[in-house]
């Protein structure tokens, strides 16, 4: 029996033909194809053993058709479940509870509600006005100011004062923002990582959101550091395709983001070095998990994750 492998995508196209043609040639009794949805009905069955999305963080309807999918045995890569249950301060807590170097954090009130939040009425549980100084004496200056659900470099604010600080808050509406520590790298590093083993480490400079093709840019030592917390993160969190980004300082790499379950793929983005690695290894992950499937039905209990 021939099983199915399905890509949900929105408008990268380097990725999404490549991978499909990976795993297609290879005549391995697993075929890959893009999702054609119009329409689902509750509980209604699934064709494929293993789903591979890169857009349902932008399309909800996608998000509610993935966690009817995992009810029927399908393998989502990435679990649905927990990715809408991700952000940046859960992160941030998550690395400190694993023994991962993480910068300080604070998650911040919104600067905006909805329409029928009556401030004196429906905020009674927040504390007015914010402690800033003492919110600023935990971060230090300079430090981030960045959308706690967000991604792509998007409201992404570095702060150098107090009036730096409240002036871009007073610009993120309904967003909520996290406050973190800045950290002046020396060094700085993007893993890919897939499948929850396969992890690689990339050069990135992000003041040019660029990678660089290096070989040896990091000792033995600080490679290996590097890896493994990648993997103590993307583990707990169930991640089968993720980006972990570590700021290296003085030596020590701390996990700057690593909410990223719809990396960049773009080959112009990556390199073609990069991207084949990826192609290459996206396929062997998939064909894995359609012959042998790895229910995602008990990871619901997220107790188990940590």
């Amino acid at each position: 029996m021939t099983l199915k492998v399905g890509l949900l995508v929105g408008r990268e196209w380097s990725f999404p033909p490549a991978f499909i043609e990976e795993v297609n040639r290879r005549n391995v009794g697993v075929v890959a194809e893009f999702v054609k949805l119009g329409g689902t009905r509750m509980n209604e069955p699934c064709e494929y053993a293993v789903i591979v999305d890169r857009i349902s963080h932008e399309v909800p309807y996608y998000r509610s058709y993935l966690k009817n999918a995992v009810l029927q045995g399908v393998t989502v890569v990435n679990n649905p479940f927990m990715w809408t249950a991700d952000d940046k301060f859960f992160e941030a807590s998550l690395a400190t509870k694993l023994g991962v170097a993480s910068p300080k954090t604070v998650v911040l009130p919104n600067k905006d509600y909805v329409p029928g939040i009556v401030h004196d009425e429906s905020l009674r549980n927040l504390i007015f006005p914010l402690d800033w100084e003492g919110i600023l004496a935990y971060v230090g200056l300079p430090c981030i100011l960045k959308d706690a659900h967000g991604g792509g470099w998007k409201q992404v604010h570095v702060c150098h004062s107090l009036q730096d600080v409240w002036r871009a808050y007073d610009q993120s509406g309904l967003l909520t923002m996290v406050l973190q520590e800045y950290i002046e790298w020396d060094h700085y590093v993007r893993c890919m990582c897939l499948g929850q083993k396969d992890v690689l480490p990339m050069k990135y400079d992000p003041r040019e959101r660029k990678y660089h093709v290096d070989h040896a840019h990091l000792s033995p030592e600080l490679g290996e550091r590097v890896v493994n917390d990648a993997l103590k993160l993307v583990r707990a969190l169930g991640y089968d395709m993720n980006t972990v980004e570590f700021a290296i300082k003085d030596g020590v790499p701390y996990a700057i983001d690593f909410m990223n379950p719809a990396p960049d793929m773009d080959i112009y983005s990556l390199t073609p070095h990069y991207f084949e690695w990826v192609v290459k290894h996206m396929a062997d992950m998939v064909i894995d998990l359609a012959k042998n499937p790895r229910p995602q039905l008990k990871e619901l209990r997220w107790s188990e994750l940590f």
